[in-house]
């Protein structure tokens, strides 16, 4: 190892010219420079030197790194750039690399937030160089923006291996990207590498970290130890697997499999979503026609990853709960029951329905139902029918569709579910919708209301204005009749993937605390046109108890 007695302007050792900032953080900064004695590219960084490495004689603290670099490049090849150097100044310490193809993710971010599915392709290869990582003993511990560079392939490659590793130091770069643990100076476990991906998923969708920087080091990593994390608003389907990444305790974050499994089925998706189609209708009075059954979100239609995410959603809850309880059960031994048949209906309580809140920033609500996907093509039993079926009372365009979940409604011609969503407590939600239409219908069961519907709405709207793009109500709530049940009617505005859109949202007291909600969202544009106001006409008078 050299010693740099002083900083300097042209050369780093006498040996390495800076020649431009690519990145910069607290605690850290990287350059592209050049090896003038070899005439090669390199990368090098300057990084605040953590405690434990500052105990340790110089030559020590160089050979650990170049060990691990070594290592690694032996498990990932291409993955992890070779280490040429390691120089101390002064408290900082210089690691020189190979330069990386690419650029570092931190500059990437500079111009601006990336879509959901390139953020799932970089996080998937993060998560196979963390993973290696891992199964061969060590942990990065120092993952951040900075440390991962992406080639114009999508390619990831990480550095920085070996600076932080498993240690009880407190982390002393980057800290917007610490783990709790980490900011509590607990050891550096391979959990923190998975909070490292989360928040760093999350500021490649959002644009900016989950905890911003406080100004100092100890300011933010205050903030990371204690201040809630707010849900993401760009995540798509990906975000049951960052804020499942993001839990506070490390022994409830979601396993790698998990993550990896999510991650792999939005790519999948993408790639289903790209290949030609033959051209799909586009239904009178509505907006521009999506490729892929289901509603469009951010772009992209949602199908099976948003199901998968959901699902995700659930596996982090349940790992939650199974690692207080001590474990997992030897054997399954919870009962099935079929969903309620509920005799009428009223307001909606999803995840954000619930008046007690959440315990933490990535559980799910107790009524907020567990996805399923809905069949394709539904088919009859002798049990529970969810069949279209013509009768002679439907409105010309509808077709009745009779629920297993208990429901009958009119619908108009083609359209099914899309996804299902059951709770334990027996509530559920129902999307409804066509391929080629941007309108759905969501029913909601519901089973712990309040006994005034309008102070339900009242109740529910702050949740949604916080998950909402763009919300605006639309006038006061109106107490409604619904077929001889109490209800009330709240509409607002909502941007999605840049489309202005418009719901009215109809709940209604069946009793017991149980009720429905009714909600019907198309672009706000479209809002007037004959065939969306005829179709809400046919919901509302159409919606009541499936025969017996």
């Amino acid at each position: 190892m050299v010693k740099v007695q002083g900083p300097t302007d042209e050369l780093v050792a006498g040996r390495y010219r800076l020649l431009a900032v690519v990145h910069r953080e607290e605690g850290r900064v990287g350059w592209h420079g050049e090896d003038i004695e070899f005439g090669r590219p390199v990368a090098l960084t300057r990084s605040r030197l953590p405690s434990h490495l500052r105990e340790r004689a110089g030559h020590r603290t160089a050979a650990r790194i170049l060990r691990e670099s070594e290592r690694l490049g032996l498990v990932c090849p291409g993955k992890v750039p070779t280490v040429v150097d390691v120089i101390e100044d002064n408290g900082f310490l210089w690691t020189v690399t190979e330069r990386p193809a690419g650029s570092p993710l931190g500059e990437i971010l500079g111009n601006g937030p990336l879509n959901y599915v390139r953020t799932a392709r970089i996080g998937l290869g993060l998560l196979d160089i963390i993973s290696a990582a891992h199964r061969h003993g060590q942990t990065h511990g120092d993952l951040s923006p900075g440390q991962v560079w992406v080639d114009q392939q999508g390619g990831v490659t990480v550095s920085g291996f070996g600076l932080m590793g498993d240690t009880s130091s407190p982390r002393v770069t980057a800290p917007s990207y610490a783990s709790p643990e980490q900011a509590r100076g607990e050891s550096t476990r391979p959990a923190a590498d998975l909070w490292a991906l989360g928040a760093i998923m999350y500021a490649m969708v959002e644009g900016r970290p989950a905890i911003r920087e406080r100004g100092g080091l100890v300011a933010t990593l205050r903030a990371v130890e204690r201040l809630p994390i707010r849900q993401p608003q760009n995540a798509g389907p990906l975000g049951p697997a960052i804020q499942g990444l993001l839990r506070r305790d490390h022994l409830e974050r979601v396993p790698e499999p998990v993550v990896r499994e999510s991650l792999t089925r939005i790519l999948k998706q993408d790639l289903e979503d790209a290949t030609p189609t033959a051209s799909l209708p586009i239904f009178r009075g509505t907006g521009a026609a999506v490729r892929r059954e289901g509603r469009t979100w951010r772009g992209r239609p949602v199908g099976w990853p948003v199901l998968v995410g959901g699902a995700l959603a659930v596996t982090v809850i349940c790992f939650a709960v199974l690692t207080a309880a001590g474990g997992l059960p030897d054997e399954d031994n919870s009962p099935t029951a079929p969903a309620p048949s509920p005799t009428a209906a009223a307001p909606s309580r999803s995840a954000s329905d619930s008046p007690s809140g959440t315990p933490s920033s990535t559980a799910t609500a107790p009524d907020d139902p567990s996805p399923t996907p809905a069949s394709p093509s539904p088919s009859p039993s002798p049990t529970a029918s969810a069949s279209a079926s013509a009768s002679a009372e439907e409105t010309a365009g509808f077709s009745t569709y009779t629920s297993p979940e208990g429901f009958s409604i009119d619908l108009p011609t083609g359209w099914k579910p899309l996804q299902t969503n059951r709770n334990t407590d027996g509530s559920y939600r129902v999307t409804f919708g066509a391929s080629g239409d941007p309108r759905t219908l969501a029913v909601t069961y519901s089973t712990q209301l309040g006994p005034d519907p309008v102070e339900v709405w009242s109740d529910l709207e702050p949740s949604l204005r916080n998950d909402s793009v763009g919300y605006e109500r639309l006038g006061a709530i109106r107490v409604v009749d619904q077929r001889g049940f109490e209800g009330a009617d709240m509409e607002w505005l909502s941007v999605s993937d840049g489309v202005r859109e418009r719901t009215l949202g109809r709940g209604f007291l069946i009793g017991d605390s149980r009720g429905y909600s009714l909600r019907w969202t198309t672009p706000a544009d479209d809002w007037n046109a004959a065939a969306n106001q005829e179709a809400l006409d046919t919901f509302f008078k159409t919606f009541k108890e499936a025969p017996e």
